[in-house]
């Protein structure tokens, strides 16, 4: 048999009382336990500790240096599992997001982060969803923001919002398309009039699916990294491409010539989600985490919906 932390604090308690009575109340146990638990510490030492007298406890010769370093031990463990703790607080969140995501959603989530006077580390990857969905499963990411993923029984998905997509161009591309409200649906699209990201980003083949397109059919494909590299081409009139809600108050300021349509309803649009392992721990950081980026993500569709009004 070995020492337990629960046999030290026992004799503590009764070292502080001299009672096993009140001992017994100290710590919440019927005195029966505690006094079984003191024996099992005298037989494990080998020593006895307390003199049993009918109205008093007292602690032997050896019991005195017993409790000198169970005092000494039971503090270690105190201030082990203090800093256990504040070490979880405190540990880094390694998050990741798609590239479509993380340029227009971060920084407002990381101002709300600090506003809260929420200190963790947050440490972001920003990688296409495949990448991200084996660095969650493998442990090295503790959640990702993903767009539209399938069902997994492994994950723990939670909905953030709705991204709507508009039409960007030039005013000549778009005015090319008409006013009819054929003009207005992703599949009345001319094929050979859009721009898309590379293989691999979930926006590129979702614009696909919306035009129920295949990607050979598109004549001018540029296999684009980014949302910005294609405003910037769409605004110099080389074609059209399907910008995200939260993306139009950072790509319209860093290229005021893109125009915007709205599709005709119902609109394409993607779930953004926030996503954990099941098996993982979530609680608070989870949940803040979820409440900062739907609240980064309103202010977004809100500066979106000035900027391109409903109809």
């Amino acid at each position: 048999m070995k020492i337990t932390l629960k046999q030290l604090h026992y004799f503590r308690a009764l070292a502080q009382t001299r009672n096993f009575g009140r001992a017994a109340d100290l710590v919440s146990v019927t005195q029966p336990a505690l006094s079984m638990q003191i024996r099992e510490l005298e037989d494990i030492l080998g020593v006895r500790l307390v003199e049993r007298l009918p109205r008093d406890v007292r602690l032997t010769r050896e019991g005195r240096a017993v409790l000198e370093r169970a005092e000494r031990v039971l503090a270690e463990a105190m201030e082990l599992e203090a800093s256990a703790q504040q070490a979880s607080l405190g540990a880094a969140l390694n998050v990741g997001m798609i590239p479509t995501v993380a340029p227009y959603l971060l920084a407002g989530t990381l101002a709300r982060l600090r506003a809260a006077d929420i200190t963790r580390d947050l440490r972001l990857r920003e990688a296409q969803t495949a990448d991200l969905l084996m660095a969650l499963r493998e442990g090295r990411l503790d959640a990702v923001v993903l767009a539209d993923p399938k069902p997994d029984p492994d994950l723990h998905i939670a909905p953030l919002f709705r991204d709507r997509c508009l039409l960007a161009g030039s005013p000549v591309r778009l005015d090319a398309l008409g006013a009819g409200s054929e003009a207005l649906r992703p599949v009345a699209l001319r094929p050979d009039h859009l721009l898309l990201l590379d293989e691999g980003h979930c926006l590129a083949d979702q614009t696909l699916a919306f035009c129920q397109l295949d990607r050979r059919q598109t004549r001018l494909d540029l296999g684009a990294s980014s949302l910005a590299t294609l405003c910037g081409l769409v605004a110099q009139g080389f074609g059209l491409t399907f910008l995200p809600e939260i993306a139009l108050a950072a790509e319209t300021a860093a290229a005021p010539q893109i125009h915007l349509r709205r599709f005709q309803a119902p609109e394409p649009a993607r779930q953004l989600v926030l996503v954990r392992r099941k098996t993982s721990a979530g609680g608070l950081w989870f949940d803040d985490l979820h409440t900062h980026l739907c609240a980064a993500g309103e202010v977004l569709l809100a500066h979106a919906r000035k900027c391109a009004p409903e109809s």
